[in-house]
């Protein structure tokens, strides 16, 4: 294995050159040295200092949004376009790889992200791994997208967390010309009153009364 190319693509000299080949051998070349642990470690890594940053970011969301954004920078698509962009699957070393073997599969690619991430905390700490992991996700991070809930996801959220039951809606008037109508839906989940919202359609008149009810149980 290339190890001072890989290390320069990293830019972070491994104290333990054997850590950084562990961490790109896919247990398909080798049973019992392969990279299954340091996946498992980066795996938990990666989310915990994402989830800290995402909280420095986001100090005023709730613990649904954070967690929306965070599954959407931690997943395996995420690691798998880490991996590419620092042009490492060639360097991961499987049962049918080759130096130039650019065809692994998405999934052992993404896992090699992750045992990389866990090699660099072993060797150098969770100081550099941070700065590692804050540096490849740092546009992810910048551009700061709204992943907002809307107010039915909201409460059927809620519910089916603390009661294992759906937000129940009814429709209890309907008027107004077919171009114009106008709807008034209720909605009720279990403990609380039921709360109305009015709307051009259904739809709208459905979020507008689970809106209500989560602002009646201090939720928004």
């Amino acid at each position: 294995m290339q190890t001072e190319k890989i290390e320069k693509k990293l830019k972070i000299k491994f104290k333990n050159k054997k850590l950084l080949h562990q961490s790109l051998t896919h247990k398909s070349y080798n049973k019992n040295n392969n990279n299954e642990k340091l996946e498992f470690l980066g795996d938990r890594i990666l989310g915990f200092v994402i989830a800290n940053r995402l909280i420095e970011l986001y100090p005023n969301d709730k613990e649904g949004a954070l967690d929306k954004k965070l599954a959407s920078l931690v997943n395996k698509k995420k690691c798998f376009e880490v991996c590419e962009f620092l042009n490492l699957n060639k360097f991961i070393k499987t049962s049918t790889s080759s130096t130039n073997n650019n065809n692994i599969e998405t999934k052992i690619i993404s896992d090699a992200c992750e045992a990389i991430i866990g090699a660099i905390f072993l060797d150098q700490g969770i100081k550099v791994a941070e700065q590692f992991i804050l540096d490849l996700w740092s546009s992810e991070l910048k551009k700061s997208i709204i992943t907002k809930i809307d107010a039915k996801t909201r409460l059927q959220e809620f519910s089916l967390k603390e009661f294992k039951v759906l937000p129940v809606y009814r429709l209890i008037a309907s008027k107004g010309p077919n171009h114009k109508p106008i709807f008034k839906i209720k909605v009720k989940i279990k403990n609380t009153e039921a709360e109305f919202g009015i709307g051009s359609s259904k739809k709208i008149a459905e979020q507008n009364a689970a809106n209500k009810l989560l602002k009646k149980i201090d939720l928004i």
